[in-house]
């Protein structure tokens, strides 16, 4: 929410804006990557209320749009730096 500038309940609303839309993709993207003991039934549950193949289709999503867009690539990247301890 921070890294985009939005507010936790559009993040977690049904709000279909692209902005929103994208980043609500990300979190359940590295929710995924990020939580190994998380189902995506719990990671759909707790970002909206969501079915676990939409949170499926948004991890496909995401690891697409980064094989193709380069600027989505380093948002993605970016907010995982964010996320995981600096190694060294």
């Amino acid at each position: 929410c921070e890294y985009f500038g939005i507010s936790r309940e559009d993040l977690l609303s049904k709000c279909r804006k692209r902005q929103i839309v994208q980043a609500r993709q990300i979190a359940m993207y590295l929710s995924r990557q990020l939580v190994s003991n998380c189902s995506l039934a719990t990671i759909g549950m707790e970002i909206g209320g969501k079915d676990h193949a939409t949170v499926l289709h948004a991890c496909n999503t995401v690891t697409d749009l980064m094989s193709t867009d380069r600027v989505f690539k380093k948002y993605v990247t970016d907010i995982e730096a964010t996320l995981l301890p600096a190694e060294g």
